[in-house]
């Protein structure tokens, strides 16, 4: 790998209207002469199309060669047409067409792509986003589909075109009042409807180079006054909410997919104005990166549990996603103070070493790779570890629990939280993802549910989910994310390293009804459901699991064990199955085990322990020794277990009810940790409407040492609890 180069790939002003552009027009046409904006225009280059490395040296000359043929061959088979610009891309092609006159205008900007400066390039691009804006961009034109082509996705690339190659009047005059036709300035006024979290970003984007298109001075300011929505926190709706969660279309966690958008853009803001008089000042976006990023992020991947409708658009969309919000903190760490830079650049470095299915390195994108390259040659900069505990984001009804060796992650519905997003054609059987869906990765298997993995998956047999077997049509249930369900008892108490986590399950489009809980612990996860009851007159079952694999699976009385991957510990028959199965031209291997709960079951229950990375001699012990964990409980009341080796009991409370000596005077999620002389008691009320909770402990306390709640006898009573948005709450006792 080559170290970056700090020699800037352009000069004040970059190539110049005086250049290749300049001799269509006189340069003073192409724009008002203000310093601020040839300031700011040629940073804009900088960031955008890239800078800080050496074109001469590999990877980056044969990445830049590559653009230039590419662009060469768009030039010479421009064909502009009442229908087309290009014979292979019919109008309105909001997409393609944009991006290819995108790609030339980079071709034209970027040294060693062999057309840098080329009049010919420069003269094809002008004329293309011209022929573009008359016959499709048209100022008056009907917005007709969906209205992001118009107001964000054509608008950004044509205008990133044009101020690449500093388009010439009076072409950019026309650009300019398409532009403002379809992007008022008032379509920032209001945070509401498709003008809030990445949306908003997008739209002050556009506004920005609309502004540097014209060096209005008034654009620009707007552009970045309209942020400041973007960086509060919200209880409700879109935004980034105080556990962390990043909500997008009402319903939908969203981190990896428009929130890259949004992170992406705030980073490519702060470093294109920093200096200018339209600096960004608020940097509440630094919070977020390890708040609502990278929590979601595992070697280098971006968890679907947050990619929304487009965990299925291709295999790996995951790295792609997780390259994405790397190269976002990266490019947000040159605007960050130091301390944040620094630890953000040793996490990457972590992804990106550990990223061994679709090595960061490798992506052509050379602004980017010179950031990862410095960092990576840098012995000062060390690879950050995976971190070791649990994030649970009540707000977003999603958890993930990391130890060393594995990771796995929780996707649950709530009343807030969608089941599920399909949307212009896309995710159309992702009917059950929120019905407690499980992802686990064990050691070595980062691709487990990147490699077509959604196209293959039987949709009705999801890992951890439990589900009624009637068949769904493609699409079930309102777009976008509205397939809330009722249940508002979710989510659940951690203290950071273990955790208690539920789910009031109501079915998607049936009438199954269950309570889930998952008990986060060191090499184990305990899974426990009761009160399945459905009548739906179709079976309904509990997926253990379904990995995407031809692994060697062996089952014995009371366990089974998946060679390479993890044990499962279940004391009542469950059903295996091993299947090819083909979707999207491609085909994969599983192997599902699962409990049938049977046709319309009435309270029905299950309990089973996974063991993510156990061999086949470690899951036959923990499968003798039932001692290990005990469950105190499994109904619909109360589910509980007591972990005796971890001096852990811990408890969702459905009902206020009293088991194993803990009781809840009202729904509530319980974990208590007894180290001896001290016990930590935390607590949480998932359902947010509790001004005060008692939780008694049969076990005589002599003490509260910290922690907000008043102690009576061996009550603790915790108050205020319905304005913590779910978070748990820690005390620390003295034991008697």
């Amino acid at each position: 790998m080559h170290r970056p180069t700090r020699r800037s790939f352009l000069r004040l002003g970059g190539v110049t209207a005086a250049g290749a552009v300049g001799a269509l027009v006189p340069a003073e046409a192409a724009h008002t002469p203000d310093d601020s904006f040839v300031r700011l225009r040629r940073r804009w280059r900088e960031v955008a199309a890239g800078a800080g490395y050496d074109p001469a040296a590999e990877p980056y000359r044969t990445w830049l060669a590559r653009l230039g043929r590419r662009a060469a061959r768009y030039r010479d088979t421009m064909a502009p047409g009442r229908a087309s610009l290009w014979p292979d891309q019919a109008f309105p092609s909001f997409v393609a067409t944009p991006r290819r006159l995108r790609d030339m205008a980079h071709a034209y900007v970027l040294e060693g792509t062999g057309l840098t400066g080329d009049p010919g390039l420069a003269a094809a691009v002008v004329a293309g986003v011209d022929h573009y804006r008359r016959h499709v961009y048209a100022a008056g034109a009907d917005a007709v589909g969906n209205w992001w082509h118009w107001q964000i996705g054509v608008p950004k690339s044509l205008l990133d075109t044009a101020v690449l190659v500093e388009l010439p009047e009076p072409q950019g005059a026309a650009l300019r009042e398409a532009v403002d036709h379809f992007v008022p300035e008032s379509r920032l006024g209001d945070y509401s409807g498709t003008s809030t979290g990445a949306n908003r970003v997008d739209l002050c984007v556009v506004m920005l180079l609309r502004a540097m298109l014209g060096s209005d001075y008034g654009r620009a300011e707007l552009a970045v006054s309209a942020l400041a929505p973007v960086f509060r926190l919200v209880g409700d709706g879109d935004g980034f909410y105080r556990d962390g969660s990043f909500i997008q279309h009402t319903y939908v966690p969203y981190q990896g997919a428009y929130g890259v958008t949004l992170l992406s853009g705030l980073a490519t803001l702060f470093a294109v104005l920093r200096g200018s008089p339209w600096e960004v000042s608020d940097q509440n976006v630094f919070d977020m990166v390890e708040r609502s990023f990278a929590p979601f992020v595992l070697d280098g991947a971006c968890m679907d549990l947050v990619r929304g409708r487009g965990v299925g658009r291709r295999p790996f969309g995951d790295h792609e996603k997780g390259r994405e919000i790397a190269a976002a903190v990266l490019l947000l760490g040159e605007s960050a103070p130091a301390a944040e830079r620094a630890r953000w650049q040793a996490m990457v470095k972590g992804w990106a070493a550990r990223d061994t299915y679709r090595p960061m390195p490798a992506h052509p994108e050379p602004a980017f790779h010179a950031r990862l390259a410095a960092i990576m040659d840098d012995d000062a900069v060390p690879a950050a570890a995976e971190p070791v505990g649990h994030r649970l984001l009540p707000m977003s009804a999603r958890a993930v629990h990391r130890r060393p060796g594995w990771c796995a992650a929780l996707s649950m519905a709530s009343a807030r939280i969608g089941h599920y997003e399909h949307g212009n054609g896309e995710n159309l059987r992702g009917w059950h993802t929120g019905s407690g869906m499980l992802y686990w990765w064990a050691e070595g298997h980062g691709d487990q549910y990147s490699d077509s993995f959604w196209p293959t998956v039987d949709p009705y047999r999801l890992p951890g989910t439990t589900v009624s077997t009637r068949r769904l049509p493609d699409g079930a249930g309102e777009a976008w994310g509205d397939t809330c369900p009722p249940g508002r008892w979710v989510g659940g108490a951690t203290d950071g390293t273990y955790a208690t986590v539920g789910q009031h399950l109501n079915g998607l489009e049936s009438t199954l009804e269950a309570v889930k809980s998952w008990f986060f612990l060191d090499d184990a996860i305990v899974c426990l459901g009761a009160g399945i009851t459905a009548e739906d007159g179709v079976p309904v079952e509990t997926v253990m699991d379904n990995r995407r694999t031809s692994a060697s699976l062996t089952v014995q009385e009371g366990w089974a064990h998946l060679d390479g991957h993890g044990g499962y510990v279940v004391r009542r028959p469950f059903r295996t199955l091993r299947e090819r199965r083909t979707g999207g031209g491609v085909t994969r291997d599983y192997v599902t085990l699962w409990l049938d709960h049977g046709v319309d079951p009435r309270a029905a229950g299950y309990v089973y322990l996974l063991l993510p990375g156990a061999s086949q001699e470690e899951t036959g012990r923990r499968a003798a020794d039932p001692g290990w964990v005990r469950v105190l409980a499994n109904t619909a009341r109360v589910q509980a277990v007591h972990v005796p080796s971890l001096g852990i009991i811990a408890a969702n409370f459905w009902q206020p009810v009293a088991v194993g000596g803990l009781s809840a005077s009202a729904p509530c999620a319980v974990l208590v940790r007894d180290g001896g002389g001290t016990a930590t008691v935390t607590v949480s009320d998932p359902r947010c409407d509790l001004d005060e909770l008692a939780v008694t402990w049969a076990r005589p306390v002599a003490g509260l040492i910290g922690g907000g709640a008043r102690l009576t006898g061996s009550t603790l009573t915790f108050g205020g609890l319905s304005g913590q948005e779910g978070a748990s709450r820690t005390v620390t006792v003295r034991l008697g």
